[in-house]
This record gives C-alpha cells, structure tokens and sequence, in this order.
C-alpha cells in the first residue's frame, strides 16, 4: 500500500543508492524471482549475509514477499558462528551481498540480484507476481542471542508479533514518514523496528556507515548531514552520543524530532539531559522487549529533561500485549519476574524443547484470553500501572544480606565528573564472599580521574551494600555483538585483576 501511493519518494538510501519505493518494489519482485526459481517456498528459509545495505534490506523484503523465513547471518559476526546458525535454522538458500562467505557449502548460494533500472512507462505492478498472503503465525524471521551453552539459539517470529510492532510504530511516532538513520546490526531485532517502522510508514530508511557506529564525534555530523530525524539506539550508543554532543557549541544543525532507546536500562546522566534540553523539539521513548517476545513497553519521558528521573520506568505494555508480574516474594506482589503473553510473543527456540517447556509455559486462559506466555527472566516494580525494571531475576545481588540494584550505582556513577561509561558487577571472591567492584571509562579530556573521591561520592549517595569495593578505569569496555556492556565479560576482567592484585582499592 506505502509503495503503490508513493512511488516516487525515496525509501532507501545507502553509500552507493537512493531507491524510491518503485525501485525498491522492482527489485524485491527481482529477488523473489530468483527465489522462487530455487525452489523457496512459503515455510522454507532464507539465510541472508552481508554489510547492512539495501541489499539486504530488499533481500529481507523479497523473502517475506514469498512467504519464507529471513535468517539474518550478520557480517561482523566470526565465520563459524554465521555456518552454525545457517546449518541450524535449516536454510534452503544463502544469500549473499558482498563476497561469497566461507560456509556457503551444504546449500545453494547465489549473490543477491542487483537493482533493476526501471524501463521506461514501466511501473512496479506490471507483470509483478502477487503478494503471499502472509498467515499470522508464518515465522518473519528466525533470529540468534547468544545461549547458555557457548551456542547461539533461534528464535522465531510470527506474523502476529512483527505486524503488530511496525503497525504500532508507524502509528506512535511523531509522524509515520520520519527520516530513520538504519544504525542497528543485522541480528539484532531492533534492526526490523527501524526498517519495518520507516517503510510501512512512507519514510525514508538511510543507512549509516558502519565505522560511525564507534565514533560519536562523526556520528553527530552525518546525523547533521543526512537530516536524520529518527533514531534507535542501545543506551550505551546513547550515552557515547551525548558526550560527544556535550562538546559541541551547538546541536542547530540537527534534525532530530524522536530518539528510541532500547537493549538496556536508560540512565539520565547530566550528558542525556543536556542533550535533550537542547533539542526541545525531539522526544525519548524508551522501548523494551527481548528477542522472544518483540516489543513490549513504552514510555515516552515527559518534555523538561530536568524532570527525568535517573532511571525511568519501562512503561506500559503495546495494545494486544498482555504483562503478568510473577512474585518473588508473596509480600511484595508488585515485584517479580516479568512474563509476556499475546500479540508480541515469539513461535520459540528452535530446535530445544527443553528450553520452550522452561521459558515457554501455559496458563490457565487470562481475562484477555491467552494460554502462554514467555519468562522472561527480567524482575520489574509496577507502580501505578507502570513498570520499573529492576534487575535480572538469575542475577539478582545479594550484598550482606542486602538486596543491591547495580544499576544504581552505574547511574551513581555516571554522575562523577569524568565517567563516560560504568558498569558495577559482584564478583565472587571466595566461597560464600560477594563484593560489588565497578569498571568505567572515563575522558581523557577532563583530567586525571581519582577512583577514591568517586567512591567517597558514592558513600554519600548509596546506602553501604552498594558502595563498590574498587572503581577501575579501563580503555573501553567489553561489549556483546548487539554492543550492549558485556556485564558477563567485565566480571571476569575484574575478578582476574583482583587475583593479581591491579584494582584501584576503595580505601
């Protein structure tokens, strides 16, 4: 429907093309073709690798156009990775955009059509073949987080789940037509929100270079540059950006009317909030889920920054998205593990019926007529109908006897002068002995940054539990392919410099 009435506007631009969304129509028919010839029918799946480009995104489109499943087999990620989920999700075609990768062997591989020119008084109907008529349940895509064992696992997505966020999306946003920076990998499923949201909407998806996803400084230009008026981003890629933008004697040239933060929990540093009081015309949503279960909750922070809370809450669910808080602790029925049910819920792990009997589990039919739902493994407060989120429930600190919140002192810590980054973790030490440390990177720029008076901050902030032990600097820190903080990572970096003795002691 978007590319019938505005086929002239541009729905795509990369490095090397700018498609309207008849070009982009033309050649998704192209690459369903070739599909078809292959064999690929509505069910079968459809590995798809490469740098984030057009390509990929008309080759995601092309796939879901025939009814097949898109498995997304991210670039940046090591080489045996990408074979295991190719041979695990079972795909019956690899498609490729750049270079023919190393595991293409065991099934048919063939390099992703290039655009078609359009022909003269030629439009995109003419001789097209029809759209698969798409049933709620037929997976979109099947994508890989990483797993317990040292192996990623599946996750498939239904109709169901991915209509309803792009329908929400277009509709939530300021405006359905927005300019979207496309700045998410590949495995991530922020990356369907972002070109889902954008094109069902009539916008324009631009994608941006992948270096500038490491360097705020020239991100903020390009943002600048390519008039970029909607972004997603996870809160450490947020936190980089408003840093960066702190040192700018001016934000004028940029066009930014909505920024969507999801992955992990937003901290209001004074960088965010001055960001943001600079840019009266643009709004911060904070959106969660997981990749079982889409999206989940909004919250939309009120219009003062000054007002933002250091943590702000998750929100509340999307329509056809029903939350069931399960406790932890009967006293405290407002707190407990979040589960998921409806709409935003996900077909399940491929290939382990284990894992869907643990995280998968029937209900007896709710008010709003569901019989699953999805653990999630998040613990959240509901207060007043709106969800905080709290901690991982197969995380949850013990200090002392003390129940600690490290995001807490992450945001307590991002308060000190110098902190760009922070992230706090218990490390066992012995066994039966637990201890908060905390790593962060700090600017250079801003002087030597003195470990001692931050946690002298922090004994005047947090009650004594939360104090970390040690505050160690380090050049950058650990990160997950999505580039979110690797808390898992940074734990065993800090327990081994306390084996040698290399942290900065509290006293």
């Amino acid at each position: 429907m978007t590319a019938a009435t505005r086929q002239d506007d541009i729905a795509v631009r990369d490095n090397d093309r700018e498609l309207t969304y008849g070009d982009l129509t033309l050649w998704v028919r192209n690459i369903a073709a070739v599909l078809v010839e292959q064999g690929v029918r509505p069910g079968d799946r459809v590995a798809i690798t490469g740098a984030r480009s057009a390509a990929i995104v008309s080759a995601m489109l092309a796939t879901v156009y025939i009814g097949a499943t898109y498995v997304p087999l991210d670039a940046e990620y090591p080489v045996k990775r990408r074979e295991y989920m190719k041979t695990d999700s079972g795909a019956k075609v690899l498609l490729f955009a750049d270079h023919e990768p190393e595991f293409a062997a065991g099934v048919p591989s063939l390099r992703i059509p290039p655009a078609p020119g359009r022909p003269a008084g030629v439009t995109p109907g003419d001789g097209a073949m029809p759209w698969h008529s798409c049933r709620p349940d037929l997976p979109v895509y099947i994508i890989y987080t990483s797993g317990s064992t040292g192996l990623p696992k599946g996750v498939a997505l239904p109709h169901r789940s991915i209509d309803n966020m792009a329908e929400w999306q277009r509709s939530h946003s300021v405006r359905p037509d927005l300019r979207t920076a496309q700045f998410t990998p590949l495995n991530f499923d922020v990356w369907f929100q972002e070109v889902l949201g954008t094109l069902c909407g009539g916008g324009t998806l631009v994608i941006m270079p992948e270096p500038l996803r490491r360097d705020p400084i020239a991100l903020l230009d390009w943002l600048a540059d390519n008039r970029i008026e909607r972004l997603f981003l996870p809160y450490v890629a947020l936190n980089m950006l408003t840093v960066a933008a702190a040192a700018a004697d001016s934000l004028d040239g940029l066009a930014l009317r909505e920024v969507n933060l999801g992955g992990e929990q937003l901290v209001c540093t004074p960088a965010v909030r001055d960001f943001f009081d600079r840019l009266p015309d643009c709004r911060l949503n904070i959106h969660y889920g997981q990749s079982e279960s889409a999206m989940v909750t909004v919250y939309t922070l009120p219009d003062r920054p000054e007002d933002w809370p250091t943590l702000p809450p998750i929100g509340r669910p999307l329509p056809g998205c029903e939350l069931i808080v399960d406790p932890v602790d009967q006293s405290e029925p407002e707190v407990g593990e979040l589960l998921v049910a409806g709409r935003p819920l996900s077909l399940g792990y491929l290939n382990q019926p284990r894992l869907n009997a643990a995280r998968y589990i029937p209900l007896d039919r709710t008010v709003h007529g569901h019989n699953r739902a999805f653990r999630t493994g998040d613990l959240v407060r509901v207060e007043d109908d709106v969800i905080h989120y709290v901690g991982r429930a197969d995380n949850e600190v013990k200090i002392r006897g003390v129940r600690v919140n490290p995001l807490e002192v992450d945001a307590c810590l991002l308060e000190q002068p110098g902190v760009t980054e922070a992230v706090c973790v218990p490390i066992e030490i012995s066994e039966g002995s637990r201890q908060l440390r905390a790593a962060v990177t700090v600017d250079a720029e801003q002087g030597d940054f003195d470990a001692g008076r931050a946690l002298a901050a922090l004994t005047e902030l947090l009650p004594g539990p939360s104090v970390p032990v040690s505050v160690t600097v380090l050049p950058e820190l650990p990160r997950t392919p999505s580039g979110k903080a690797d808390r898992k990572a940074v734990a065993r970096t800090l327990a081994g410099m306390y084996l040698h003795g290399q942290e900065h002691p509290r006293r």
